[in-house]
């Protein structure tokens, strides 16, 4: 079969066939340019679009990865990763032989801390062949690290705020201009992403003006929210600091003056912005001080995210969003195991928490040490006495909590309809139901599809209910392979529901298969995340 192709105002892209392991051929077209390569005097600049042309584009494979933090192994068999400055390239995919035209758009923004990742950890090609309903998928990379999100008061007069989240707009501005070449329609887009690609999601929809049609209809807003985690000014003094010390690793002269300063980092070599961002990022490792973030810049984020759902300055567009049972395993100490070590946790976490904040925390999450049947009690071996009680905390703190916020807000706010969803799905006995979990699960990845049946099910479910959301803008309107599901009855002010993926399902530890999937009342962990809700504020300083 040929190559596939498409004419843009870029050029001829010419494509690539993917047809091993999926039940339908995919046409792929890989590593086309969206902006203009962000290197030399470009680097710490807005992006700006690729020019017409009418020459041919080799869309045969990825383009480069942003370089960031770490650099991703590659996977058995795959040739190692290629990373570069010169990153901003999109994929699109679509079932081969679609006869549609004005397909739904589904645009995938990867997960990362904003300083990791890439949009080829999304098995975007799996995505697209396994749905019931053709669509066209577009995943893309974008500026993270330093690259994308260097803040400070000198940077606002650089122009350089929040780069990386303008290159995703950028992303959806030459979306809309050339999707209809691939077969998609412009106006039914749906934004989905996980972690910082949902935080990211979280920001795009309160980038809002009055009277100005968003650049997408729906989104999936998956471990993430505007609120997560900290959202600060671009000149709060842990920026700044950041700042001063990516200054100092990168060699920049203290003498050298102020306007000269950008001049000097464009001109230096990647190695050395590499190394000096890791360095930085290391440095400031704890989720709330990561270094390299998005920050309110009266543009992009116009204010603090609380701020803006208040004043309900958003736009109101339907959304499917969720979390992890487990969403804090990944990030706190599991060796934890002193209850002197868990107040410490949050009052570094959060210094403006007050001593009757701790004793609430104490309250909410009963200390093991002193309450014999608290649920927190560990009984793994190897895990500190406080990991389960820190994990769960953490975990409500800057995952949950935010998520379940969005729904309220969003719910409340307009007529669109929102979908709340909850992980529950063990995989391991120490993680649980981890962040991200989901990822190989939605796109029916052979990593877990393979792994028995029952997982093969769940993969099924949930890929249908979000194909289904994409397609038609409810989850339960197009049917799934696995037949009949449960009806996902969406979040509202009186009927807060939500769908409990994979409950009771411990197979791959030894445990019970429980159901796919099950929709009910949203009760777990309600009063935790309602406190955490109070709390948000402090997190914007």
């Amino acid at each position: 079969m040929a190559a596939p192709q498409v004419t843009i105002k870029q050029g001829t892209v010419v494509g690539t066939l993917i047809e091993a392991g999926l039940p339908k051929p995919v046409d792929a077209f890989l590593g086309v340019p969206y902006a203009l390569s962000p290197t030399g005097d470009r680097r710490f600049r807005v992006a700006e679009p690729v020019a017409a042309s009418t020459e041919t584009i080799d869309a045969s494979k990825f383009g480069p990865a942003a370089p960031g933090k770490q650099l991703l192994a590659p996977a058995p068999g795959k040739p190692p990763m290629v990373y570069s400055e010169d990153c901003l390239t999109a994929n699109i995919f679509r079932q081969a032989g679609s006869s549609t035209t004005k397909m739904p758009v589904m645009v995938y923004l990867h997960g990362g801390a904003f300083n990791r990742g890439t949009s080829s950890m999304h098995n975007t090609s799996s995505f697209v062949s396994y749905s019931a309903k053709p669509f066209v998928a577009v995943s893309f990379n974008y500026r993270i690290g330093a690259l994308g999100f260097l803040p400070s008061a000198l940077s606002a007069k650089e122009g350089a705020l929040n780069l990386g989240l303008k290159d995703q707009k950028l992303l959806f501005q030459w979306v809309q201009e050339n999707i209809e070449a691939f077969g998609g329609d412009p106006d039914c887009v749906t934004l989905m992403g996980l972690s910082a690609g949902a935080h990211s999601i979280g920001h795009h929809i309160m980038n809002y003006t009055e009277g100005v049609k968003p650049l997408f209809q729906r989104a999936v807003i998956e471990s993430g929210a505007p609120t997560s985690r900290a959202v600060r000014p671009y000149s709060a003094p842990i920026h700044e600091a950041q700042f001063s010390d990516f200054l100092k690793e990168c060699g920049v002269p203290e003498t050298l003056p102020q306007d000269e300063i950008f001049s000097f980092l464009r001109n230096l070599p990647s190695a050395t912005v590499q190394a000096a961002q890791t360095a930085v990022f290391d440095k400031y490792n704890p989720s709330l001080a990561w270094a390299f973030q998005p920050v309110i810049d009266g543009e992009v984020i116009p204010r603090p995210p609380l701020e803006t759902y208040t004043k309900g300055l958003y736009h109101k567009v339907s959304i499917m969003t969720g979390f992890q049972h487990n969403e804090g395993s990944l990030y706190v100490k599991k060796a934890m195991a002193e209850p002197a070590e868990f107040t410490a946790f949050f009052r570094g976490l959060l210094p403006l928490l007050s001593d009757d904040d701790i004793a609430t925390v104490d309250r909410l999450y009963p200390d093991p040490a002193t309450i014999p049947d608290s649920i927190y009690k560990e009984t793994r071996p190897g895990m500190g006495a406080q990991y389960k009680r820190v994990e769960a905390a953490y975990g409500h703190y800057a995952y949950v909590a935010p998520v379940r916020q969005t729904a309220e807000f969003m719910s409340a706010g307009g007529d669109k309809p929102v979908y709340l969803y909850h992980w529950a799905l063990i995989m391991t006995v120490n993680d649980g139901a981890r962040h991200a979990d989901n990822l190989k699960y939605e796109t029916r990845d052979p990593a877990v599809t393979k792994l028995s049946p029952a997982q093969a099910e769940v993969a099924g479910t949930i890929h249908a209910y979000i194909t289904s959301f994409i397609t038609s803008g409810d989850p339960n309107a197009v049917p799934g392979e696995f037949g009949s599901r449960p009806e996902w009855k969406p979040y509202t002010k009186t009927g807060k529901q939500a769908l409990i993926v994979g409950k009771d399902n411990e197979e791959l530890i030894g445990g019970a298969i429980g159901v796919p999937a099950s929709c009910e009342e949203d009760v777990w962990s309600r009063e935790q995340c309602e406190f955490w809700w109070s709390k948000v504020e402090l997190s914007q300083q």
